[in-house]
């Protein structure tokens, strides 16, 4: 990445009440009860994160919700807004917002992150949604959500317009010279004119040039599309994986189609999140997680959150000792497919009953990042040196593990110069090794005058 020695990137997600398969995290004591809506709780992760040294916080978010969502999920702050907060209380922190592209247009979006990214100096990132909850079309005036192929082309037109958008003013379009009058430099302002197939924007936009040239363009998606789009476009890949051979799997595939692509595979940087448990030893460690899992479980709750990937179909209303009903695909064509498809695929192979199919996705799975902290440690670093990750996104949950792996384990990763002890940067772009995009018409006149001069 860069020319900076390469080191192990650090992400923090936040969910504050517990996001899926947590319904019960709100019940720690240590945690606040509204921590989702406390912009207190959040500005103190954030500082928590920065004296560890983390270079982003990642805020999710999602546009549909059912009295089964997960706690966080029911009552949150909206992204841009609560990362504007966030921002005059950092200094180094990557700020990264979770944006649909399926129910918003490009022109404000480009213009909220374009307004965070001068607020932050330079610490932005747009972690791009094409929406899977089929149930946000009904909060935004459609009838049907979009499908899947609508959703990613749009997703693509969308992350170009904004592109071209934060390439409205070069550098220096703005003298601001009292003596001579001149506050504008009208030939580094540039109209944007784009006629597509989803969007049509004329520009430019009314908001400068930041530090870091644009946003980082964050993607997490596993489909096929999900993948093509993250090759396209994404500078930092957000993903899950449930071993090394899985991790290293997907950073080959995601890594060799954006070679294909004619993109240099160092300027993407994998970033997977998984489940993180430090105990004084590997066996208490192992204990912890098993304790926290079971306090977890609830058979209810998972039953009526498996509908979530299959557009929020009611899995309640079938047989529980019957054969896992996979009509029920049908409602999954336009929601999380990839995921239902998974799920329902496994159950027919198997051949389980809904009961047994919601039972195995709400069984505790072991992560591989449960022990000592030295042994998480060199868990990590083994991830990382063999290249399943550049960086990784920890989940903030209980309180006492969130300080024991800030505390006890990244220590020890900066023992080993794996993570940075300071910061490389200001800009998020800095941090993670990544390139200053350069402005589109500043490159093509430079490149016009060099082939004058030659």
């Amino acid at each position: 990445m860069s020319a900076q020695k390469r080191q192990l990137k650090l992400g923090a997600i936040t969910m504050g009440a517990g996001g899926p398969g947590q319904p019960y995290l709100w019940l720690d004591e240590d945690l606040p009860v509204d921590a989702s809506i406390s912009v207190n709780w959040y500005v103190e992760q954030a500082r928590l994160a920065e004296e560890a040294k983390f270079d982003l916080v990642f805020i999710v978010d999602g546009l549909f919700i059912t009295a089964d969502s997960a706690p966080h999920y029911l009552n949150r702050l909206e992204p841009l807004t609560l990362l504007s907060a966030l921002a005059v209380n950092t200094s180094h922190l990557g700020l990264v917002a979770t944006v649909t592209t399926s129910y918003n247009d490009p022109f404000n979006i480009a213009r909220s992150l374009a307004s965070l990214e001068l607020i932050s100096g330079g610490r932005s990132g747009w972690n791009v949604v094409t929406t899977g909850d089929a149930g946000a079309a009904g909060n935004f005036s459609r009838d049907e959500h979009y499908d899947y192929d609508t959703r990613y082309a749009r997703g693509l037109e969308f992350v170009q317009v904004a592109q071209g958008l934060w390439d409205s003013y070069e550098q220096d379009a703005f003298p601001r010279d009292r003596a001579t009058r001149t506050f504008l430099d009208p030939a580094r302002q540039h109209a944007l004119n784009h006629k597509g197939e989803h969007f049509q924007v004329v520009g430019p936009l009314n908001v400068s040039r930041s530090p870091q040239g644009r946003p980082v363009i964050f993607q997490a998606g596993d489909s096929e599309q999900g993948r093509d789009l993250g090759a396209t476009i994404g500078e930092a890949i957000f993903t899950n994986a449930s071993s090394i051979e899985a991790g290293q799997a997907f950073y080959n595939d995601i890594k060799t189609r954006a070679a294909k692509k004619g993109r240099d595979p160092r300027h993407i940087v994998v970033m997977p999140g998984a489940s993180v448990f430090v105990g004084d030893t590997d066996a208490q460690a192992r204990e912890i997680e098993h304790e926290i899992h079971t306090s977890d479980r609830d058979f209810g709750q998972a039953l009526a959150g498996l509908g979530r990937p299959f557009g929020w179909h009611d899995f309640r209303q079938y047989d529980l000792d019957a054969p896992f009903p996979q009509q029920a695909l049908a409602h999954a064509e336009r929601g999380f497919r990839t995921n239902a498809e998974k799920i329902a695929g496994k159950a027919k192979e198997k051949g389980w009953t809904l009961r047994q199919t919601v039972e195995f996705i709400s069984s505790p799975r072991p992560t591989p990042f449960a022990g000592s902290p030295e042994t998480v440690a060199t868990r990590l670093q083994e991830w990382f040196e063999g290249r399943a990750l550049d960086g990784f996104n920890y989940p903030i949950g209980h309180p006492s593990q969130w300080r024991r792996f800030r505390e006890e384990v990244v220590p020890i990763l900066q023992e080993r110069g794996i993570v940075r002890t300071e910061y490389e940067a200001t800009t998020l772009r800095g941090n993670l090794g990544l390139p200053v995009p350069e402005n589109r018409y500043t490159k093509a006149r430079e490149e016009e005058s060099s082939s004058l001069r030659g």
